[in-house]
């Protein structure tokens, strides 16, 4: 099966829209977290090193499929080793 093919039959799936909406908020950080390193032009081992962890560390914390989520103090500093600042804000529906 293609990866084409498995997201068609997981978008036919019940419940799939309400499931990847509640999720887009986590991707679209992922996505961003990702874009900052490369932008920096550093590599996960790289930015391990800036923020003194192991670069397992930074491809969980890059990854969607992780189980839990991260401290806001690293992100922090993953922010601070790709040269940015976090922002967090709320947004009103």
């Amino acid at each position: 099966m293609t990866h084409k093919e498995l997201i068609a039959k997981m978008r036919s799936q019940p419940g799939y829209k309400e499931k990847y909406d509640e999720a887009a908020p986590e991707f679209e950080l992922l996505r961003k977290m990702i874009e900052a390193r490369k932008r920096a032009g550093l590599t996960q081992e790289q930015v391990a090193e800036k923020m003194g962890t192991k670069a397992t560390a930074i491809t969980r914390l890059e990854s969607a499929n992780s189980e839990h989520s991260p401290k806001v103090e690293t992100l922090r500093r993953y922010a601070e080793a790709v040269g940015c600042r976090l922002n967090i804000e709320l947004i009103p529906d």
